[in-house]
């Protein structure tokens, strides 16, 4: 079994995820941050880095860190940790390519008695079923012979400044029983809140899927109240403080559901569920309802339009925020561009500002030709989508302005920023 000092880390993949997982460890071992992306790998040579995890100093701290594109610069690693993408396909399938294409890459220049820890998040046997036979293939050697896998679910929450890599306990397992002791003593040695070692790597597997599948049926329920007590003309935020009085009573909100976790990783265990012959209805059914959410804001947006003598055809609505969540630049899945599709097929004239992402995301994912600078006076709707900072100091009074006419104008809070007499309606 290897020996903790002794080893060279490889971390594959330097998102939100890989590359705090790779500064932790670049401080106390030899690691290098691998990522097919050269512009990403040149963005963190300089020391930068866009997803806005990491702060340069941080990344200066890291001493025994390195970066590289080039697959030959690992070949001498005997730790791989990967950190790529599982995205769902067109059909709500669990595309798991990038994670096939890591482990071929990581087969071909894998040395005997080495580990390899997966974080991305998969279903239940997806580690040994599908990622321990492409090792196998691609490198020559045996499983739990010649090499050795782990699997330690990513915890991370993009944004989040509070809960860090290292303040967040971090689930281990090991494909043999020194295998899962190398892996835990080995994040150990980073985490400062701990380590809860799994009994199996399904088990391990398991409980990252069900933390976002939980997460998304409670969002789900509150979101389908939110349709419920919005057509019986009562505001859910209200009904939520007052429910929220009881000591036991969960503090979920409604919102659109995006970015490549929530969203997402339920498909994996539904799919996982009915090749096991079983069909989860309750979990579908809460991915239904929260995928249905930006038709229904752009919906509600679309009554108030008339109800306030709009023209909805060629109207110009703003939309605030385009990120899956607030204080963020990540911007994939986000739910925000369901609402700004429907509203154009309505034949509204839809705008998007969001002081957060980057100009060239936008276009390149969405073909959205961001606004950079809404003037006041200029919209018939504005919708809140996104609860950034910058559109919390702006207040309501601003917001507000930026509609042309007060009394024929919509303003739509889907965050539940603004206060009930500050909006004309709220999710």
């Amino acid at each position: 079994m290897l020996d903790l000092n002794n080893i060279r880390i490889c971390v594959l993949g330097l998102g939100y995820v890989g590359l705090p997982l790779a500064v932790e460890f670049g401080k106390q071992f030899d690691t290098v941050g691998f990522d097919i992306n050269r512009g990403r790998v040149d963005e963190l040579r300089s020391g930068q880095d866009s997803t806005l995890e990491v702060e340069p100093e941080e990344l200066r701290t890291a001493s025994q860190l390195s970066f590289s594109a080039d697959l030959a610069d690992v070949a001498q690693c005997n730790v791989f940790i990967v950190t790529v993408p599982t995205p769902v396909d067109d059909s709500k399938q669990p595309d798991l390519s990038p994670l096939r294409k890591a482990s071929q890459a990581i087969g071909s220049i894998l040395q005997p008695g080495s580990v390899v820890i997966y974080e991305s998040t998969v279903y239940p046997g997806a580690t040994e079923e599908v990622c321990v036979p492409v090792l196998e293939a691609a490198s020559g050697m045996a499983f739990n012979s010649d090499f050795f896998v782990g699997y330690s679910p990513e915890r991370i929450n993009p944004g989040d400044k509070q809960h860090r890599l290292p303040s967040i306990v971090k689930v281990t397992s090991g494909s043999t029983p020194e295998v899962a002791d190398f892996v835990d003593a080995l994040y150990r040695r980073v985490i400062t809140a701990g380590t809860h070692k799994a009994g199996s790597i399904k088990v391990a597997e398991a409980s990252k899927v069900i933390e976002n599948t939980q997460r998304d049926l409670n969002i789900a329920l509150v979101n389908e109240l939110a349709i419920i007590f919005g057509k019986l003309g009562i505001d859910t935020s209200q009904v939520l403080e007052a429910a929220g009085t009881k000591w036991n009573f969960l503090p979920f909100r409604p919102g659109l559901v995006g970015g490549h976790c929530i969203g997402v990783d339920p498909y994996y265990l539904t799919h996982k569920a009915q090749a096991a012959g079983y069909f989860p209805d309750v979990i579908l059914a809460g991915r239904r309802i929260n995928d249905g959410m930006g038709q229904y804001v752009a919906e509600e947006v679309v009554k108030l339009m008339i109800k306030r003598r709009v023209h909805v055809a060629d109207a110009r609505v703003l939309i605030l925020g385009l990120s899956f969540k607030e204080n963020c630049p990540d911007i994939r899945n986000t739910k925000v561009i369901d609402v700004v599709r429907e509203l154009e097929s309505y034949g509204a004239h839809v705008d998007v500002h969001d002081p957060w992402v980057e100009p060239e995301q936008a276009r390149d994912e969405y073909g959205l030709a961001l606004l950079e600078s809404p003037q006041q006076g200029q919209f018939d709707a504005v919708v809140l989508a996104v609860a950034h900072r910058q559109f919390q100091e702006m207040g309501a009074e601003r917001i507000r302005g930026l509609c042309r006419d007060l009394e024929h104008s919509v303003l739509f809070d889907v965050k539940g920023m603004l206060a009930l007499d500050q909006v004309d309606k709220r999710l």
